[in-house]
């Protein structure tokens, strides 16, 4: 396993990252023991941050990853996040912040947490998160309840903004960098990387279009990206590859990423992960996976309150 800084902070997390969503069994029923067991065998194969948050499975994954924690928590680095509660229930209030920590506290078995994150802040009002969210997150910082805090989100040019307007310590991007978009890398990731602002990276097989068979019925793309990710799903096929490895080696060469997270809720998918770890990407592959891509290439999907949205981004 390699690790790396996570910005200006003092921790260092493992590139691959454990996405706790579905443990709250927000992909479907799971075996909840066997979840317990692949936090274990993650934590012994070297993986030691672990990402979740009250709204996966409506508190269900943090209960659970408290559970698997139990007796581990000094080998792991924990981040939860806070004011999304249900899909549609945001409440970005400085007393909202407060209370959902230490209820996250009390299910996570824990007085703190490493990393605390206002989770999908362009469905929030930005004046409110300035004013009251990340101050009331910074000061659970000084209380000692979480040792660093920062912000998660779809909308690169919002998190920019706020990230500009507020020091924070780290920011959170989901299905901005893999195989069909990149645009992460167009301002979000030099402007962290100036101001030594950790950045983590979610949803390297964007949503699970980046994988064998049919995305989730639910998958916000534009039938065009996904038909696109469907051309390179057989292409790696034909030239027997399998393309959650590749799309997830991609995502973990990322040089300023501290830590990528993938979604894992068993053994089998954990084993599946760490095998990307080893996996060498053919040059010439690659750039047919590409020439498939690029006419859907950087097209993301509407999130958040529109006046949120990205200007510069291909907004289906």
């Amino acid at each position: 396993m390699r690790y790396r800084r996570l910005g200006r902070t003092d921790l260092e997390p493992s590139i691959l990252g454990y996405g706790a969503s579905p443990l709250g069994e927000e992909f479907g029923p799971i075996d909840a023991a066997e979840g317990e067991r692949a936090v274990h065998a993650a934590i012994d194969a070297g993986v030691n941050f672990f990402d979740t948050a009250p709204y996966y499975g409506r508190t269900l994954s943090e209960t659970r990853l408290g559970q698997a924690l139990r007796g581990r928590r000094d080998r792991v680095i924990l981040a939860t996040k806070c004011c999304r509660d249900t899909a549609d229930g945001f409440d970005f209030s400085a007393r909202r912040v407060t209370d959902s920590l230490d209820e996250s506290l009390r299910r996570l078995g824990t007085d703190y947490v490493d990393l605390l994150q206002i989770h999908d802040i362009e469905f929030g009002d930005r004046r409110q998160i300035l004013e009251e969210a990340l101050p009331a997150a910074r000061r659970a910082q000084q209380a000692g309840k979480a040792r660093w805090i920062g912000v998660t989100g779809l909308q690169l040019e919002m998190l920019e903004d706020v990230a500009r307007r507020f020091e924070v310590d780290t920011v959170l991007s989901y299905a901005r960098y893999n195989l069909a978009i990149t645009d992460l890398d167009r301002s979000l990731r030099p402007f962290a990387e100036e101001r030594g602002i950790g950045l983590i990276n979610a949803s390297p097989l964007l949503l699970g279009a980046l994988t064998h068979g049919a995305p989730p019925p639910w998958h916000p793309a534009a039938p065009e990206l996904l038909e696109a990710c469907a051309k390179v799903d057989a292409a790696c096929r034909d030239a027997g590859v399998a393309l959650p490895a590749l799309a997830l080696r991609f995502c973990l060469d990322h040089p300023y990423v501290s830590t990528t997270l993938v979604g894992m809720s068993n053994r089998e998918q954990l084993a599946m992960n760490l095998a990307a770890l080893d996996f060498e990407i053919d040059a010439a592959l690659l750039r047919k996976i590409r020439s498939l891509l690029e006419p859907v290439s950087g097209r993301i999907w509407a999130s958040g309150l529109p006046e949120n949205h990205d200007q510069a981004a291909k907004i289906q």
